[in-house]
């Protein structure tokens, strides 16, 4: 309608056969970043919610960063640390040839991409870890152990000062944001780092924040297959749980269908073979109060640890700006 006008009128239309053709513009659009993992101030608690904004986990895919560092994984020896210490090499990071495991390895060490990587007992790890830590400065540790030694594998990282991705599910959750907060150290801190997942989570905190008791009433079930040595519930499950009781729906933990037998898992859920060793599958089944509605949610999850760590080594990189905004 606008361009209609313009053109039937004499004046208008002379002086745009002067300036020449119209060409359209663009309106200006600012990237929104809301990350600041806080180093020298008090560290909020992370959130999924406001993670998918940032961005820092799911850009483009890992490439040669701009800023590069020494990267800590523990532990090398499970299906998940190795999977993020052969994706840090590809990134073109330098990968710390040292990784804590209790799992006994032949001559004590691994091979990851050609690099030879010491195993070393998670007790060392207080008298170890310092020199480590001195050896490589600005270094980032990334943590896929086991759920009972999270708390004390921050407490040791917090006590370094060292930043650190946590990826491993499981401890007292409230302590370990307790621990980072005090320490005012960089942390990533996320039962999920496949960016699908997060902006799935995303979607459910902003529909149990807005339509609270939506559900009420439902009937809601729950099945997770994951690898045979993952131990506990997922943290992805109890994530989503936690929003489906937001809604209004009830439902304990303990009720969730954890499948980890690999004949259970190739025949009623359908993992492919080749994937029994590492997977995550999860199934959400709702059913209405009259039984008239069945509504099913399945994914299949996916990680971006090594994006998160490069974000934390920039973001740990001084000079910092004052904090503006909380991952």
């Amino acid at each position: 309608m606008l361009a209609s006008t313009f053109a039937t009128h004499p004046a208008a239309a002379a002086a745009a056969r002067r300036r020449g053709p119209i060409r359209w513009r663009l309106p200006f659009c600012s990237q929104i970043v809301t990350v600041t993992l806080r180093r020298r101030f008090p560290m909020a608690r992370l959130s999924i919610t406001n993670a998918l904004a940032s961005q820092s986990l799911e850009s483009a895919p890992a490439a040669p960063p701009k800023h590069s560092f020494p990267i800590l994984v523990n532990s090398c020896t499970g299906k998940m640390g190795k999977a993020v210490a052969e994706a840090a090499v590809s990134a073109g990071l330098q990968l710390v040839p040292v990784s804590f495991s209790a799992i006994e390895v032949p001559d004590g060490k691994v091979e990851i991409c050609d690099r030879e990587i010491y195993i070393r007992d998670p007790s060392e790890g207080e008298s170890i870890l310092p020199s480590i830590a001195k050896d490589y400065p600005d270094m980032i540790v990334v943590d896929y152990t086991v759920p009972d030694a999270v708390n004390a594998n921050a407490e040791l990282y917090c006590k370094l000062g060292l930043p650190f991705v946590m990826g491993t599910t499981g401890g007292n959750r409230q302590l370990l944001h307790k621990t980072v907060e005090d320490a005012n150290v960089y942390a990533v801190i996320s039962p999920q780092m496949g960016k699908q997942v997060v902006a799935f989570l995303a979607a459910m905190e902003i529909m149990a924040e807005q339509f609270p008791g939506a559900f009420s009433g439902y009937k809601l079930e729950v099945m997770e297959s994951h690898q045979a040595t993952k131990l506990d519930i997922s943290g992805t499950a109890k994530a989503v749980i936690s929003c489906f009781q937001k809604l209004g729906v009830s439902f304990n933990l303990n009720e969730v269908k954890q499948v980890r037998d690999p004949q259970e898992q190739l025949t009623l859920v359908g993992v492919p073979e080749e994937h029994l060793s590492g997977h995550a599958f999860h199934m959400y089944h709702l059913t209405s109060p009259d039984e008239t509605e069945v509504e099913r949610i399945c994914y299949v999850g996916g990680e971006h640890s090594v994006r998160a760590a490069s974000r934390v080594g920039t973001s740990a990189s001084p000079p910092l700006p004052p904090p503006s905004g909380r991952l």
